[in-house]
C-alpha cells in the first residue's frame, strides 16, 4: 500500500508541476497577445490552471516550481507558429495523462472535476481563439499543394528534358514566379465572389507567398548543384520534408490524422512528379532534343 501511495503522490506532484507550468505559459501568452478576445481566453485558462495547481498542492503538501524550459519552448512555438498550434501541440502531448486521473480520483475527490475541465472546458476555450492565420489556412493549403504537385512534377520533367541544372533552375524560377502571380490573382477573384470574412487581398497574398516559398525550396538544389539528377533527388527530399512539416502543422491545428494527411499529399505529389519525369523522357525522345 505504501508503494502505491508513493506512486500516487509522485503522479500528483507531476500534475502539480504541469499545472503551474501551463499557468505561466498562458499568463505569458496573454501578456503578449494584442487581440483582446484572445487575451481574455488566455487569462481564463491561466486562472483555471492556477486553481488546479492549488488543489494538487493541498494533497502533495509541496510548493512546486514551473518547468522553465517547457515554458520557454511553448511560448516560442506559439509566438512563431500561432497560438492555436502551440497550445494544441502542448495540450495534445498530455492526452496520455488523462488515464491517470481515474486512479487518483479515489483519493483526490476533485480529480474528476479537474479532468472534465481539462478535456472539455479548456478545449472549448481554445477553439474560440480568433487567429488570422487559421482564417487563411485554405489559401495557404492551395498555394502549397499546387506548388508541390505542379512544380515538383515540372522540375522532374525539366530534369530529363534539359539535363542542365542552370537551365532547369532558370526555367523553374520563371515558371514558379509566374505561377505564383497567377495563383494569387485566381485566389483574389475567387475570394471576392465569396461572402465570408476573408479579405481577397490577404487571401491572394497567403496563396502567392506559400507558392513562392515552396518554389524557392524546390529550385534551390538546382541553383547550387551541377548534377541535375542529384539536384532532383534533393528537390524530392525537400518536397517530402515540406509535406511532412505542413501535414504535421495542419493535423495539430485541425485535429485530424497526421498519417492520412501526409500519405495523401505524398502520394499525389510524388505520383505527379513520376509521371512528369516520364513525360520529359518521352518529349526528349520524340522531339530528339539534345541540350
Amino acid at each position: 500500500m505504501q508503494i502505491m501511495d508513493e506512486k500516487i503522490k509522485k503522479t500528483i506532484i507531476e500534475f502539480q508541476k504541469n499545472e503551474i507550468t501551463e499557468h505561466c505559459i498562458y499568463k505569458t501568452l496573454s501578456r503578449r497577445t494584442k487581440n483582446e478576445h484572445n487575451r481574455d481566453i488566455m487569462m481564463k485558462i491561466s486562472d483555471d490552471e492556477l486553481r488546479h495547481y492549488n488543489i494538487w498542492e493541498k494533497y502533495s503538501g509541496k510548493e512546486i516550481r514551473p518547468n522553465n524550459f517547457k515554458r520557454w519552448l511553448y511560448v516560442a512555438i506559439s509566438t512563431i507558429f500561432g497560438l492555436t498550434f502551440g497550445i494544441k501541440l502542448m495540450e495534445g502531448g498530455e492526452s496520455n495523462a488523462q488515464a491517470e486521473y481515474a486512479k487518483i480520483s479515489k483519493i483526490v475527490k476533485e480529480a474528476e472535476e479537474i479532468q472534465k475541465e481539462e478535456s472539455e472546458h479548456e478545449t472549448q476555450l481554445i477553439d474560440m481563439i480568433d487567429e488570422e492565420k487559421l482564417k487563411y489556412m485554405g489559401s495557404v493549403v492551395l498555394g502549397l499543394n499546387d506548388a508541390l504537385v505542379e512544380f515538383t512534377g515540372a522540375l522532374a520533367g525539366f530534369t530529363f528534358a534539359l539535363q542542365n541544372s542552370r537551365l532547369i533552375s532558370m526555367a523553374g524560377l520563371i515558371m514558379g514566379l509566374s505561377a505564383s502571380l497567377s495563383m494569387g490573382a485566381s485566389e483574389y477573384l475567387s475570394t471576392k465572389t465569396e461572402t465570408g470574412e476573408k479579405s481577397p487581398i490577404k487571401a491572394s497574398f497567403y496563396t502567392g507567398a506559400a507558392y513562392v516559398i515552396t518554389v524557392f525550396f524546390l529550385v534551390f538544389p538546382f541553383m547550387v548543384l551541377k548534377n541535375p539528377y542529384l539536384s532532383l533527388i534533393m528537390t524530392i527530399a525537400f518536397a517530402v520534408l515540406l509535406i511532412f512539416v505542413f501535414s504535421f502543422y495542419f493535423s495539430v491545428v485541425r485535429e485530424i490524422s497526421f498519417k492520412e494527411r501526409f500519405a495523401e499529399m505524398f502520394i499525389i505529389s510524388m505520383g505527379v512528379a513520376g509521371l512528369s519525369f516520364l513525360i520529359g523522357m518521352a518529349v526528349r525522345g520524340v522531339l530528339h532534343i539534345d541540350v
